[in-house]
C-alpha cells in the first residue's frame, strides 16, 4: 500500500542528500526503446533494481525534467543494457541530452528498443505500470527475454566510474 503525505523538510540539504546517496556504489545501465516516431532513444541510469522473480520485475527511474521523459512514458517496451567496464564511453555519451545511435553498435530488440552490442546483461521489458514519486517517475518493466555474458561490470560511486576488483 503506498501512502502519501506531506513531510516536514529535512534537517539536511539536497546537495547533503545527494552526496550521501553517491556513496552507494551501483551497475551502471542505458535504458534504451524507440519512440513512436521511430527515433532511438537512450539514457544512462544506475536506479535499476530487481523488483521481482514471479512474475520477472524489475525498476528504474527518471527525473521528471528529463527531456526523454515523454517518449519513455508512452514507450510500449525498453530495454535495460547492463554496461561493462569496457563501455564507459557509452555511458558518458547517453550521459548527454541529446545523444545520438549513428555510431553506437545495436540490435533491434522486443518492441524495437535498441539492444546494446556487448553488454554484461540486457533485460528486454514490456513497460508495465510508472509511478510518480517526488521528482522521479519510476518505470516498472515485465521482463520478456535476457541475456547475459561474462565480462567486468562498470561501477558508479561518488561521481566517478570504477572497475570492480575481486576481494
Amino acid at each position: 500500500m503506498s501512502m502519501s503525505h506531506a513531510s516536514p523538510p529535512p534537517p539536511f540539504s539536497s546537495q547533503d542528500f545527494r552526496l550521501a546517496l553517491g556513496m552507494f556504489a551501483t551497475g551502471v545501465t542505458v535504458v534504451s526503446t524507440r519512440g513512436e516516431d521511430g527515433q532511438l532513444l537512450g539514457v544512462t541510469v544506475s536506479s535499476f533494481n530487481s523488483v521481482s522473480l514471479s512474475p520477472p520485475l524489475v525498476l528504474w527511474s527518471l527525473g521528471l525534467q528529463s527531456r526523454r521523459l515523454p517518449t519513455f512514458a508512452t514507450c510500449s517496451h525498453f530495454a535495460v543494457n547492463v554496461l561493462s567496464a569496457a563501455q564507459v564511453d557509452l555511458a558518458r555519451h547517453f550521459a548527454q541530452s541529446g545523444a545520438t545511435w549513428d555510431t553506437v553498435p545495436h540490435l533491434a530488440g522486443l518492441g524495437g528498443a535498441p539492444v546494446l552490442a556487448d553488454s554484461l546483461a540486457v533485460f528486454e521489458c514490456a513497460r508495465r505500470s510508472q509511478h510518480t514519486e517526488g521528482d522521479h517517475l519510476v518505470f516498472i518493466g515485465e521482463v520478456q527475454r535476457c541475456t547475459r555474458h561474462s565480462g567486468t561490470p562498470l561501477l558508479y560511486q561518488g561521481g566517478q566510474f570504477y572497475t570492480e576488483t575481486p576481494l
